[in-house]
């Protein structure tokens, strides 16, 4: 195989998010399911596989760049050209790319792209691309290393709310007896894909995962802003005019906030601490935004106090 970083189109000192970036591109680009009269899209495929699962993996691309392994993976020996004392046999990790250890970002990144399977439609999964189980494909019931393939990912729909983005946890349902918690991640994004692994079907290899979408839920009273949540809230004319306590709700209870005198509508004061996880770390803030009301009852003296501000004052004589 080329030099993984010429396969992929970035340097050397590419950063982990350039090279997984490059692969995304080239995967969504030479997909077999999206390029079915294109017969070189298949093989370009699989070496954009293969290149992300050593460059794309921290270990092996370090082993790569100090010559420890060759760009399909296998061991260098010092004095035996072609990777072992058996003319290319290969020898320690074997002579497929994923060796023992088996990265699976690549599986990762295309089940998020493309669904469950690696996003090999119906291809079979990724099996053992140009390794020891022989073609660039294995067959249904094998995965890389001629080993067993697990069994099929399931795909669930979740729809969380804002009490679950606080929590970092929401319940979802695998079985008719059967309920787990799964982690949000913070800061969720519409679509976003949560994998469990090992909670799927079962297959000759194992399990396999389930693939949970999220849904995000909108609060009637909050609006999310990334970790942060923004509210309205009332307050009275009184209370506005000469300052004092009002109530902030947050997911765990009101809390009192202090506002000064002379604080009119759409007004806003910070509750810190006391929004959503952040993918930064700690916890977003709330913001309260000021909706001054009216009394209830009609108030007589606060009328004629506003009549007589707006009346013309006399001309000093």
């Amino acid at each position: 195989m080329r030099d993984p970083y010429q396969v992929l189109g970035v340097p050397k000192t590419a950063s982990e998010k350039e090279i997984k970036s490059a692969f995304r591109k080239l995967a969504k680009k030479f997909h077999p399911d999206q390029n079915k009269d294109n017969p070189q899209a298949k093989a370009k495929f699989t070496e954009a596989n293969a290149a992300y699962e050593i460059v794309g993996d921290k270990k092996k691309r370090a082993q790569f760049d100090s010559g420890e392994i060759d760009a399909e993976g296998k061991e260098r020996f010092q004095g035996f050209p072609g990777g072992g004392p058996f003319g290319g046999a290969g020898g320690g990790r074997g002579g497929s790319p994923f060796g023992a250890g088996e990265f699976a970002g690549a599986e990762d990144i295309l089940s998020q792209m493309f669904g469950g399977g690696g996003g090999m439609g119906g291809m079979g999964g990724m099996g053992g691309m140009g390794g020891a189980s022989g073609g660039p494909f294995a067959g249904a019931g094998q995965r890389r290393g001629g080993r067993p393939s697990k069994g099929e990912d399931r795909k669930i729909n979740l729809t969380v709310h804002l009490k679950d983005l606080a929590s970092g946890k929401a319940p979802v349902r695998l079985g008719a007896d059967r309920t787990v918690n799964v982690t949000i991640p913070p800061e969720p994004e519409e679509g976003q894909i949560v994998r469990l692994k090992g909670q799927g079907n079962e297959g000759p290899g194992g399990r396999g995962d389930v693939l949970i979408t999220l849904s995000i839920s909108e609060h009637p009273d909050f609006r999310r802003e990334g970790s942060n949540l923004r509210v309205h809230v009332p307050v009275p004319l009184k209370t506005a005019v000469l300052g004092g306590k009002i109530r902030v709700p947050t997911m765990d209870g009101a809390v009192a906030l202090t506002i000064p005198e002379w604080s009119s509508s759409g007004g806003v004061f910070r509750v810190r601490g006391k929004g959503l996880p952040s993918r930064a770390g700690g916890t977003g803030d709330i913001f309260a935004v000021l909706a001054v009301q009216l009394p209830d009852e009609r108030d007589e003296q606060l009328i004629d106090l506003f009549k007589q501000s707006a009346q013309p004052k006399a001309a000093a004589n």
